[in-house]
């Protein structure tokens, strides 16, 4: 396995992408602008569906599933949305293929088996949902309605990076109807928070919460609450949104409900997603010129061990005292591997587990078995120690725990380093351009400043922080009153 890598101070882009294929996680596929998610970076996917699919639950979620396809018509029923997606939308036209008389061996598209109603692949599913929700929803009796659907989605981008934008993606998307208005903000709030307890806890991804500005937001949304996180290169990336949706999908599909006066009124709504972006992220967030670092809560092997041997019957001794200790790290719900084969060499097998970034590796050899110990290193350090046997799993449970801790407080204090207060427009130019990170600076509100500034320095609003606070001041290109500060950056 070529371990060597491209460094990230060298060309960002360039390590991310070398990373991505040489740890196994993704490759590109046959088809423009989508990936094959490899096993391995799967599994690291699977382990997060998992926690946020139990964080939902415990909200009082649950999961169904709806159509890949929404007639065209449908699609169309919420202005804001359909044009916000439309040039991102696949269509499918026909539905069957024929001989081409032509060209033998060849296929065309049967020209006699057009559809009646055009389909669009699903860039996302209100459309098909919302309608659908009209026959749920009669009474204030079926509210809450609260329901998850992991699936995939089709936007057609025209520029592509491993997760980080695809044509086709994984994902989540919540949907929920509401008797008010203040239901359904609260909703889209609770999740805000769910996704940021997730990435911090589980992803150890510090976030900022906040609203997106009008031009920022999802189509169709009356606010977008999203979380952002900032990568090593001083970009941002947009990690989650949250979507109050007010009445716009309930009215644009007649959902009513009657209330308890016998009154009927229109529903009020909320979506919220996240993505196999999360991948990109977490690739980004942590790991180094040797290759991945992961957080021990979500790498699909938290331990790997290493026999160091000549011969089977060196082997027969150390898999004898390995195998005890598997089985009680198992027993604990640590993952564990015991890579015993005889194809690769030990230095092979550092490499390839540093590149893959599992947390703790293990290695053990003659030595070892006749003084009683392992050699044990943490991967996010690089840092190695011979431990005792008798204390070995208590060592490999608080490295586990301090190799997440570690991480995060790493990536916490990169954004604090990174995290800049600027008065004038000329200041914000350097530290974009220098620096680079979060820029905290006052915006006077209108999108005609947005827009001038995303214009000149192609940086944009990332969000108005949630615990903004109050503070008189000017507006850095307009001089005009502004009330709080909002968050910059160059972003993914």
């Amino acid at each position: 396995m070529s371990k060597k890598l491209t460094k990230r101070d060298e060309d960002y882009s360039k390590w991310y992408n070398e990373l991505v294929v040489k740890a196994d996680l993704a490759e590109n596929s046959a088809v423009r602008g989508c990936m094959v998610i490899k096993p391995y970076g799967y599994a690291i996917w699977e382990k997060m569906q998992a926690e946020l699919d139990r964080m939902f639950k415990e909200t009082g979620h649950e999961n169904a599933y709806f159509p890949l396809f929404v007639p065209k018509s449908l699609f169309e029923a919420e202005e804001k949305n359909a044009e916000g997606f439309a040039k991102e939308c696949a269509v499918v036209t026909h539905y069957r293929l024929q001989n081409d008389p032509d060209k033998p061996g060849k296929l065309r598209v049967d020209p006699n088996a057009k559809l009646e109603e055009e389909l669009v692949v699903r860039p996302t599913s209100e459309a098909i949902i919302w309608n659908t929700y009209k026959g749920w929803i009669q009474s204030y009796r079926d509210l809450p309605l609260l329901i998850n659907q992991w699936a995939n989605v089709v936007r057609w981008e025209m520029r592509t990076r491993l997760f980080l934008r695809t044509a086709e993606f994984l994902w989540q998307e919540g949907h929920t109807a509401h008797a008010t208005e203040q239901e359904a903000i609260t909703e889209a709030e609770l999740m805000m928070n769910v996704y940021a307890e997730f990435t911090e806890t589980f992803m150890a991804m510090p976030v900022i919460k906040g609203i997106k500005t009008a031009s920022e937001r999802f189509a169709g949304a009356v606010e977008t609450y999203c979380i952002e996180a900032l990568m090593q290169d001083g970009k941002a990336l947009q990690a989650g949104t949250s979507h109050f949706l007010g009445q716009n999908f309930a009215k644009a599909f007649d959902v009513k409900f009657a209330t308890k006066e016998g009154k009927q009124e229109h529903v009020w709504a909320t979506s919220w997603g996240v993505s196999t972006r999360l991948m990109g992220a977490l690739v980004m967030t942590h790991s180094d010129d040797n290759g991945l670092v992961l957080p021990p809560k979500l790498a699909p092997i938290q331990v790997v061990i290493v026999p160091i041997y000549k011969g089977d019957e060196q082997l027969d001794a150390i898999s004898e005292r390995v195998n005890p200790l598997v089985k009680e790290l198992k027993a604990k719900g640590i993952s564990v591997k015991y890579d015993n084969r005889d194809t690769h060499k030990p230095g092979f097998k550092f490499n390839e587990y540093e590149l893959k970034g599992v947390p703790v590796r293990i290695a053990i050899g003659k030595r070892d078995l006749e003084n009683g110990t392992y050699e044990v290193a943490r991967r996010d350090t690089l840092e190695k120690q011979i431990v005792a046997a008798d204390d070995v799993v208590a060592k490999i449970e608080f490295l586990l725990e301090d190799i997440q801790q570690n991480i995060y407080k790493k990536a916490i204090d990169h954004r604090a380093s990174h995290m800049t207060e600027v008065n004038s427009y000329e200041e914000f130019k350097d530290v974009l351009e220098n620096k680079g990170g979060f820029i905290s600076a006052h915006w006077d509100g209108t999108e005609e400043t947005e827009e001038k500034i995303k214009n000149d320095t192609k940086a944009t609003i990332r969000c108005i922080p949630i615990d903004a606070k109050e503070e008189n001041g000017s507006c850095m290109v307009t001089g005009k009153p502004s009330k709080h500060r909002v968050l910059f950056a160059k972003a993914y």
